[in-house]
């Protein structure tokens, strides 16, 4: 349960290209702008330890390794980053906006690695324990248009490991968000990610103004 005095969690999940980075820096701004303290973070990473683990699961050299033993690798770096970066801030009353978080562990290593339910559920018993997103924003798009993106985005910068898979992967990795989004609509909504980019800031705004309702005057004022 939220305390009075506890931030809220937003989590933002999809596939590659669908926006995410931007949106969760695009939502701190307006969360800012309304008098809400807010912070932008990240999976894998978010605190010094766990961009060290991320350096190492982006530049493929987790690849040998197990899908089990990459789940414990998530499960370490976030772990760390919920510690040092994720508690402290919304124990102090600021919102936590995260771009990903425990839902792309279950799509990518659960549903397209195959590692079984309850282990993942143990591993997230340890590693988040009661630190659940309050809202999480599934960014959808279609994953043709997302590797698209992701490419324009890149230029010449190197291709990190999950971006080099199929296509096939991507189509999979975008059913599996659906799928948690639809298995727990209290938690989660759905966000067409295909339009502009003000499009989509502005529909993921009405999901967490109807949702948590950040201030009442604020919202107002946005929506004026």
């Amino acid at each position: 349960m939220t305390s009075p005095g506890r931030g809220r969690f937003i989590t933002l999940e999809g596939g590659e290209g669908a926006g995410k980075s931007t949106q969760a820096r695009r939502l701190v701004a307006a969360l800012s702008a309304c008098g809400v303290a807010a912070i932008a973070t990240r999976e894998p990473g978010g605190s010094p330890r766990a961009e060290e683990i991320r350096a190492v699961l982006l530049s493929g050299a987790a690849e040998r390794l197990s899908p089990v033993a990459e789940t414990l690798l998530f499960a370490a770096a976030r772990a760390d980053h919920l510690d040092k970066t994720i508690r402290p801030a919304l124990a102090r009353g600021a919102w936590v906006v995260c771009d990903r978080f425990a839902d792309s562990t279950r799509a990518y290593q659960g549903a397209l690695g195959g590692v079984p339910d309850d282990t993942l559920s143990a591993v997230e018993r340890i590693a988040v324990g009661d630190t659940r997103p309050d809202l999480t924003l599934v960014l959808d798009l279609a994953a043709e248009t997302g590797l698209a993106r992701a490419a324009a985005r890149r230029g010449q910068g190197e291709v990190d490991r999950f971006e080099q898979e199929s296509l096939g992967f991507h189509q999979a990795l975008r059913q599996a968000f659906l799928r948690i989004a639809a298995a727990e609509p209290a938690r989660c909504a759905v966000v067409d990610a295909s339009g502009s980019e003000d499009a989509v800031a502005a529909a993921i705004w009405a999901e967490v103004a109807r949702r948590l309702r950040p201030s009442a005057d604020a919202v107002a004022a946005r929506s004026a």
